[in-house]
């Protein structure tokens, strides 16, 4: 696929973008689901844990070299402790910044200058590749409603379509069954990584119940 590199917080953002309302982009008052995607990204490679339902940083002087992920663990380090809930939006525009300009530098998505009223200078994004946007999409919805035996889905895109389920980026709901199922294949080979993905899940349907509401 196009779009196998990307972490999970950059498929959330590609997932949540509007490419019909190319100024908003979507994702512009959501970071949420982003910052859901960079925490299970780093609980997944083990650099964040769970400590009595406390966010922890697994190694003070590790790095993994994405600035996104690099930067929201310096976030935790240098926080007071918080539990998972807590980091879905505490500060989490933070990172849905850093993944914003991650995918400009990567030609996902194109900056425009724009002048408000004709004086007050101002950048829009919008999505540049957008076959890529269409297809990881799609793939999201195949992988949430089957028939695609959860088996056959890498743990990373699990992660990825349970996330966006609970956020509701691909429209239709998915049924319980499939969703618990994609959440066990998500944390199946990182112990632990169960009970984070239901806290950062339940943040995340809280905040989209408020994105949505009217």
């Amino acid at each position: 696929m196009p779009y196998g590199p990307l972490s999970l917080p950059a498929r959330l953002c590609l997932l949540a973008w509007d490419a019909a309302r190319p100024a908003a982009g979507g994702t512009a008052h959501r970071p949420g689901p982003v910052r859901a995607g960079a925490l299970v990204e780093l609980a997944r490679r083990g650099l964040l844990i769970d400590e009595g339902g406390i966010v922890t940083p697994a190694d003070p002087d590790t790095a993994t070299g994405d600035a996104v992920l690099d930067g929201l663990l310096e976030l935790v380090r240098e926080s007071c402790p918080h539990p998972w809930r807590t980091w879905v939006t505490l500060r989490a525009r933070v990172t849905f910044d850093a993944v914003r300009e991650q995918l400009v530098a990567e030609g996902y998505l194109r900056a425009e200058k724009r002048r408000v009223l004709g004086v007050f200078p101002s950048v829009e994004y919008a999505l540049e590749r957008v076959a890529v946007g269409e297809a990881l999409r799609e793939e999201t919805r195949r992988i949430l409603r089957g028939p695609l035996p959860v088996t056959e889905v890498s743990e990373r895109d699990a992660a990825v379509a349970v996330l966006a389920a609970a956020a509701g980026l691909c429209g239709e709901s998915t049924p319980g069954q499939r969703a618990g199922q994609l959440a066990g294949r998500a944390a199946a080979a990182t112990p632990g990584l169960g009970g984070v993905l239901r806290e950062v899940s339940t943040a995340v349907t809280a905040g989209a119940a408020v994105a949505t509401s009217p």
